[in-house]
């Protein structure tokens, strides 16, 4: 094993969950989640070597995982989304009303357009400002303000908390 395979294989077991969580977030899905990080592994691995260290190669992972999430929305025209009752597996201990919260935006998210959960995400979850949400999904900073706009009319609606928790950054 050379040292860069142990390095990338370092950065696998160590930032998988919280590429997972991302993921998650995106596709609504837990194994679509995990198809997506794997995916998005697979083509970080081929670049390893190219991947500046200093500038992160997390958030060449993120950037690939989103493209791949647009390219597949793009692809399908109607998406089909199913909603259940039972929360995903989670190791570890949580409080009662964490876990009300991250079912309950689960659901949210559910009920949301794939770009409007996208952009809910770049933006709230990973902190993303407009311009570089607009540039990660490939679209115009415009279509970012008027589908955060929709998006978070849309949670407010149905859940007016979660919308506020959201914009704080609390549910990150």
């Amino acid at each position: 094993m050379t040292v860069v395979d142990a390095e990338f294989e370092e950065f696998v077991r160590v930032r998988t969950p919280a590429l997972l969580r991302t993921a998650y977030l995106l596709t609504g899905d837990q194994h679509a989640a995990e198809d997506l990080v794997q995916a998005a592994l697979e083509r970080t691995a081929a670049r390893w070597r190219r991947i500046d260290r200093s500038g992160g190669p997390e958030a060449y992972v993120r950037t690939v995982m989103y493209r791949l999430q647009v390219d597949r929305w793009r692809r399908r025209r109607r998406v089909v989304e199913a909603v259940t009752d039972a929360p995903p597996e989670t190791a570890g201990g949580d409080d009662y009303r964490a876990a009300d919260l991250r079912l309950a935006l689960r659901t949210a998210l559910a009920r949301l357009t794939p770009k409007q959960r996208a952009v809910l995400v770049l933006r709230f979850y990973d902190d993303l400002g407009e311009a570089r949400t607009a540039e990660v999904l490939g679209c115009a900073p415009g279509t970012v303000k008027s589908q955060t706009s929709l998006a978070l009319r849309r949670l407010r609606e149905s859940s007016p908390e979660l919308a506020d928790l959201l914009t704080e950054g609390a549910l990150a």
